[in-house]
């Protein structure tokens, strides 16, 4: 087996924290983790490609080990990933994206379309049809970003709501590792990370608006792509899913019965699905 790596890079004065894994000359897969995790996200999953791939998993900027800015946007956070990208020289890629980590690698998909070899979607939306009923308070908060409208979301950052997103629509919650969302809580209990996720819950309108824009990218550059979803997830819809074969015919679309952390409860799964995708 091969060992994980970890470092950290100075991006234009932003620390990035990263795991690595996998021959320096093996094909890349850069993987992008959403709220509340971290590249902790995939610790079950790197060793089972390492053999094949040449893997990193960075830990956004305000999440896990990397920086935290004084205030966050979508926008941001994917210039400092491309920048990444740059700074520890890999040049073509190919994305595994979920939940935040999906606007991000799209954004960086859309400014350079030559250098995504392939995209692996989990639970990482790109169209209004995978939005559930639990946008609602968040919506409302793009609508009107208002205190009382920020305060409301403070409830998704409480310990509970973090267990919530891993245990939720999964068979047995007794297969779900505490680790990942009692790291998850101490990482959201920093000084200034709730500031930091409330921004990023208010920007993550911008996501929404850009929907076309990344459609269009699916449309003109017909990457290869991987849809494998926990079909339980309750803010991603399977819909979001099957959405990309409207623009990417060929696109692949793998259904799971877990959650929104599909990662948790089907790592061997989801490896087995992108070796054969990536003819690894």
């Amino acid at each position: 087996m091969i060992g994980i790596k970890y470092h950290s890079a100075d991006v234009d004065g932003v620390k990035v924290f990263y795991r690595q894994a996998g021959a320096a000359d093996a094909p890349v897969l850069l993987l992008l983790h959403g709220f509340p995790s971290s590249g902790h996200m995939f610790r079950d999953l790197i060793p089972l490609l390492a053999e094949q791939f040449h893997l990193v998993a960075p830990d956004l900027p305000g999440f896990g080990q990397s920086g935290m800015p004084v205030r966050a946007t979508f926008d941001h956070i994917a210039d400092v990933i491309d920048r990444f990208t740059e700074v520890i020289g890999i040049r073509c890629f190919a994305l595994y994206v979920f939940d935040y980590g999906a606007p991000t690698g799209f954004r960086i998909a859309v400014k350079h379309p030559d250098r995504i070899t392939a995209i692996i979607s989990q639970n990482g939306n790109a169209y209004a049809d995978g939005l559930s009923d639990a946008w609602t308070p968040i919506r409302a908060y793009w609508q009107d970003p208002s205190p009382a409208n920020r305060a409301a979301l403070r409830a998704l950052l409480e310990p509970e709501a973090t267990r919530w997103q891993y245990s939720h629509g999964v068979s047995d919650a007794a297969a779900i590792s505490p680790d990942g969302w009692s790291l998850d809580n101490f990482y959201l209990g920093r000084p200034g990370a709730d500031e930091v996720q409330l921004d990023l819950l208010g920007d993550y309108k911008s996501n929404v608006a850009l929907y076309p824009s990344f459609q269009n990218y699916f449309r003109a550059h017909q990457p290869k792509l991987l849809a494998v979803w926990g079909k339980n997830d309750p803010f991603f819809l399977p819909a979001g899913a099957e959405a990309f074969k409207r623009d990417i015919p060929a696109a692949v679309v793998r259904l799971l019965d877990t959650g929104h952390f599909a990662l948790e409860t089907h790592a061997p799964e989801i490896a087995t699905a992108i070796r054969a995708f990536l003819g690894g």
